[in-house]
């Protein structure tokens, strides 16, 4: 006779789950979804930083065509003005000098878009008197109407690049312009209601919202990640001289 037939109860089929391996599997979810909720989030943060990059080169190129077409880079615009206001975006009256070398990119005076990918202004600052010839000379002042440009070959820029805040090596040095934008934390951007974000407690991203002439531009990490660029005094001159404005 088969023992086991008469017995059932003797060996039980267990169904389910212990609680123990319910926490097993609940952690290996959490595990599994915080992996790729994480690989989601650098995925976009890749591609914005992508995107503001191609506008930071868009950007370049419209201010090489501004000041070919004029003979002058433009002005900054009022960074502190709301988008509702009918004369935010476009730049301050000339000449600059003594007024406003720092502010947002005037994206009318462009006809560029007002944003980065994360929807804060770009920072804009600009040379103006030259510092080392005639004082006369500035890459946004107004000249004479006979005057080609409002600089001449001689003519050099002011802003200073930097890998560090408290570093006396430049990367780059006597520019006439750079743009940043504050990439995804926005720490010292203004927004399009005018107001600006928080300054950043990182003294390297702090250096790029303090309206001076000096710059960090560095790896991205944990408490930087501006995007800054900028256009060589010798590019800028030598586009000047290809479109008759210089010498």
């Amino acid at each position: 006779m088969n023992t086991a037939l008469q017995s059932p109860y003797r060996h039980r089929i267990q169904t389910g789950f212990t609680l123990v391996e319910l926490a097993i599997v609940l952690v290996i979810v959490a595990l599994l979804t915080s992996g790729l909720l994480m690989s989601i989030t650098a995925q976009r943060t890749s591609a914005e930083n992508t995107d503001a990059q191609r506008q930071l080169e868009t950007i370049r190129e419209a201010l090489l065509g501004f000041a070919m077409a004029n003979g002058r880079l433009p002005c900054p615009a009022q960074a502190n003005k709301p988008s509702t206001d009918d004369t935010s975006g476009n730049e301050l009256a000339r000449p600059c000098d003594g007024v406003l070398q720092h502010g947002v990119l005037p994206w009318k005076t462009l006809g560029l878009p007002e944003t980065d990918p994360w929807g804060r202004r770009f920072t804009y600052s600009v040379s103006s008197v030259d510092s080392s010839a005639s004082p006369s000379k500035s890459f946004t002042r107004v000249v004479p109407t006979d005057a080609l440009a409002s600089f001449s070959l001689n003519t050099t820029g002011s802003v200073n690049i930097r890998e560090t805040w408290n570093s006396t090596a430049t990367i780059a040095s006597d520019l006439p312009v750079v743009i940043v934008s504050h990439g995804s934390n926005g720490a010292g951007a203004f927004l399009p209601t005018g107001a600006q974000l928080p300054i950043s407690t990182d003294p390297n991203e702090a250096e790029n919202s303090n309206a001076n002439m000096i710059f960090v531009s560095r790896t991205p990490g944990e408490t930087f990640d501006d995007l800054v660029t900028w256009i060589a005094p010798s590019i800028l001159k030598s586009k000047m001289v290809a479109a008759g404005r210089l010498p």
